[in-house]
């Protein structure tokens, strides 16, 4: 200790953590600290993990077992999320019908009201028209079909397929007439009548679920999408809110398109099937709805199975269903697609295939329903959002 200084100043001071930064440590300095470390609390950790299996097993275990109980649970609620989808889709094509009426100085629930009554009613009309019908042409056409398959033994079509497979076409037309007339084959593919309750009771109740839901969601679409927006930095929510409608336009339109083309592949379907004298036109009608509005592959897969079903009748007048029916499909494919999904997101080709082909895959008939929306939708962001971003960064 040297002259004039004292105790406090010979004590060395203490740097503090908080108001001086650590100096860079040179190379051997980061080594040593390195090393220390290696050595240290980390190794020390390991060994007490590695001494101690089964406490560390056990919690291994336990998130395991709470991950495949959640995943069980996210699994067994695939209906109620299938329910809600299609309730939502619903609410998005009905929109557009309450927003016409709104236009016009009509209140948001009369207009509710209004278009739930009118569905209400068209429904109820349709099936009290169909239902009976259909009934009756479904047992008529069980009835009839092993004659119809006799009958198509006589035709120049079976001829010509007995030149060509020989003995195979008999024997295989044979079985496919043993299966059918066998009660026991049709009680088994419809699964018991016990069963076909079951599936009808089901399906209804999802029906009134869904409709019941999608007014709902109707009801509070506006309170939806604004609590949607303030999900978003308040920055970016104009351009979220001015996203968000034009993703549900799009959807709406793009739904209620869909449904009126379906409804005009319905309507021609029986028309051909009535003027030609094939049988079973209306039950024909319902089939050619519920297939066509499945996108891309539905009127190709109902082109097949309504020139299948002629042929066993006529098949002359199978193959003037199939030319007519195919002038129609370019007919919709060239002149009331354009039209009936003028309003709606315009998608590449190649993206709608491979849209509902990996929606289809995922989800079955819901994928294949909403993959066109989705993926006009993600189209939309990408060319709004992350192009604008990518051509921004020059540096």
């Amino acid at each position: 200790m040297t002259e004039g200084t004292g105790p406090a100043e010979s004590a060395p001071r203490k740097p503090s953590r908080l108001l001086r930064r650590p100096r860079a440590a040179s190379a051997p300095d980061a080594a040593s600290a390195v090393t220390e470390a290696d050595a240290g609390e980390p190794t020390h950790a390991l060994w007490t993990h590695i001494h101690s299996p089964f406490p560390t097993g056990f919690f291994v275990t336990l998130g395991g077992l709470v991950a495949i109980g959640l995943a069980a649970a996210l699994s067994s609620l695939a209906t109620i999320w299938i329910y809600i989808a299609f309730a939502l889709f619903a609410a998005l094509g009905l929109d557009p019908i309450v927003r016409r009426l709104g236009a016009r100085g009509i209140s948001r629930t009369w207009s509710i009201v209004i278009v739930y009554f009118l569905f209400a009613l068209a429904l109820v009309a349709v099936l009290w028209l169909i239902i009976p019908t259909v009934v009756t042409q479904i047992a008529q056409f069980v009835e009839d079909l092993p004659s119809m398959v006799a009958d198509f033994r006589h035709t120049d079509l079976f001829a010509w397929l007995q030149a060509n497979l020989g003995d195979q076409a008999p024997a295989l037309l044979a079985e496919v007439q043993k299966f059918i007339t066998d009660p026991g084959n049709i009680a088994t593919i419809g699964g018991g009548v016990l069963q076909v309750g079951v599936s009808i009771a089901t399906t209804i109740s999802g029906l009134v679920i869904i409709i019941v839901l999608s007014l709902y969601f109707l009801a509070t679409l506006p309170q939806m999408k604004q609590a949607f927006y303030r999900l978003a930095p308040a920055r970016n929510r104009p351009l979220v809110s001015e996203l968000t409608e034009e993703i549900t336009a799009s959807v709406g339109g793009y739904l209620g398109g869909m449904v009126v083309l379906a409804a005009a592949n319905a309507v021609v379907s029986f028309l051909l099937y009535t003027v030609l004298g094939l049988p079973f036109p209306l039950l024909m009608g319902v089939v050619a709805f519920v297939i066509t509005i499945i996108p891309l592959v539905g009127t190709v897969l109902f082109w097949s199975i309504g020139t299948l079903i002629a042929v066993f009748a006529d098949p002359l007048a199978a193959l003037i269903f199939a030319a007519g029916y195919l002038v129609y499909m370019q007919l919709e494919a060239y002149v009331l697609t354009p039209r009936v999904m003028s309003k709606t997101i315009s998608v590449p080709g190649s993206l709608v295939v491979i849209g509902a082909l990996v929606g289809g895959t995922l989800m079955g008939l819901l994928g294949a329903l909403v993959a066109i929306p989705v993926t006009a939708s993600i189209l939309l962001i990408v060319k709004r959002v992350f192009i604008p971003r990518q051509d921004a960064k020059t540096d």
